[in-house]
C-alpha cells in the first residue's frame, strides 16, 4: 500500500511540475452528478466511491478556494474520473443562487445526514451503500498533495 501511495506522489508531483495547470469555471457535468441516487448507480456500476463535497459557493471562502485551487484544476479532474463519482451539494445564501426546491430538499437530506455539524467546506467520501469511508475540508496545498491527502485518508480506513 505504501509503495501505490509513493508511485501515487511522485506521478503526481511529476504531473503538477510539468504540465501547465488550468481551472475551468464551472463544475464538469461529464465528472459531477447532480444527485445522491445517480450518484450511486454510477458508484455501483464503475465500483468507484462517491465524494460529497459541501459547499456554500457564494459566501464560504474557503469553499471557494476548495473549488478553484483544487477541485476545478486539471490535475484534480484527471485523477477523480478514474477514482471517483462526484457529487456537489451546495448551499447559497444569495437570492441569484438560488437552488430549485427539489435539489434544496436533496441537499438538505444529504447534510442532516452526512454534515449534521454544518462544517462548510466538508468534503465526505462513501461507498455506494452510503457507509462513510473518509472525510476531509479545505487545506491549502496543491491539487497533487490534495490527492494524496485523500488516499493516505482512505488507506487509514
Amino acid at each position: 500500500m505504501k509503495s501505490k501511495l509513493s508511485v501515487l506522489l511522485l506521478t503526481l508531483i511529476f504531473s503538477v511540475f510539468f504540465s501547465k495547470a488550468q481551472v475551468v469555471e464551472k463544475f464538469d457535468t461529464t465528472l459531477w452528478v447532480s444527485n445522491i441516487t445517480q450518484a450511486k448507480s454510477i458508484s455501483n456500476e464503475k465500483k468507484l466511491p462517491i465524494m460529497l463535497v459541501f459547499s456554500g459557493s457564494d459566501w464560504c471562502k474557503p469553499c471557494i478556494k476548495l473549488k478553484t485551487q483544487i477541485l476545478l484544476t486539471d490535475t484534480f479532474s484527471i485523477y477523480a474520473k478514474t477514482h471517483f463519482i462526484l457529487l456537489n451539494l451546495d448551499f447559497p445564501r444569495k437570492a441569484k443562487n438560488k437552488l430549485s426546491n427539489e435539489q434544496q430538499a436533496h441537499n438538505d437530506e444529504l447534510a442532516g445526514k452526512y454534515n449534521a455539524e454544518g462544517t462548510f467546506p466538508l468534503v465526505v467520501i462513501i461507498d455506494s451503500e452510503g457507509k462513510v469511508l473518509a472525510s476531509s475540508g479545505y487545506l491549502d496545498i496543491s491539487p497533487a498533495e490534495y490527492i494524496v491527502n485523500l488516499e493516505s485518508l482512505l488507506l487509514k480506513k
